[in-house]
């Protein structure tokens, strides 16, 4: 179901992000690992159910939607496909997280070169493991929280802390 309220979606959010603290620790926990490869099969492995779990929470999980009446399926796809994101309201597969985790990782290209430096590499490469692991996981919450909110303003539902407006 998704947020009836402001105060709701932001609690969400919150608690969301939490939950990404956590995987991204256990994902630099991995990355300190000086076996290539590791990191990226952890990653993604984390990801399998940290995507569908945030899904779940903003009720943009596929099997949540499918509930929903034909007009607001229609409309919440909308605002979905103008966020852009690969991740939300779809099913979420190996292969896709696996793209997004290379894509991540691209950014911090001499990531697996680290893992040949004793100690500082790995723990450089720790800091990194969980800095991408925040940032695919963070930016999903972004994007999760800009539907659900636009999903409220086209409910007319108040933008103060009491949720729809009655009336």
């Amino acid at each position: 179901m998704l947020p009836a309220s402001l105060s709701e979606l932001d609690a969400i959010r919150d608690e969301c992000r939490a939950m990404v603290r956590g995987r991204a620790a256990l994902s630099a926990g991995a990355s300190a690992l000086p076996a290539p490869g590791v990191d990226v099969a952890a990653d993604v492995a984390i990801l399998l159910q940290l995507i569908p779990a945030i899904n779940q929470r903003f009720g943009v999980a596929p099997e949540q939607i499918a509930g929903y009446d034909a007009a607001r399926k229609q409309l919440l796809y909308q605002l979905i496909r103008r966020a852009g994101s690969a991740l939300l309201g779809l099913e979420v597969t190996r292969s896709l997280l696996a793209a997004v985790v290379k894509r991540a990782a691209g950014r911090w290209a001499g990531k697996q070169a680290l893992k040949l430096v004793p100690v500082l590499g790995w723990a450089a490469n720790a800091a990194i493991g969980f800095a991408a692991m925040r940032y695919v996981g963070n930016s999903h919450i972004d994007d999760c929280y800009a539907v659900c909110r636009r999903m409220l303003e086209r409910d007319g539902a108040t933008m103060g802390r009491d949720g729809p407006a009655s009336g």
